[in-house]
């Protein structure tokens, strides 16, 4: 006998202000890790392209 599943729990509210904080928060933490990788990556290309 198969039964019918419960209907879907109503979802607690969201605090839209501190989701957008957080966002800015990882998008800021996100691109300073990426200029670090680029800083790291530029300074062994150049470290490189000084060798004799």
């Amino acid at each position: 006998m198969v039964r019918d599943p419960a209907p879907p729990r109503r979802l607690p509210p969201q605090d839209h202000a501190a989701l957008d904080a957080a966002e800015r928060s990882a998008r800021r933490f996100t691109w300073a890790v990426g200029a670090a990788a680029l800083v790291a990556a530029l300074m062994v290309a150049l470290a490189l392209a000084v060798q004799p």
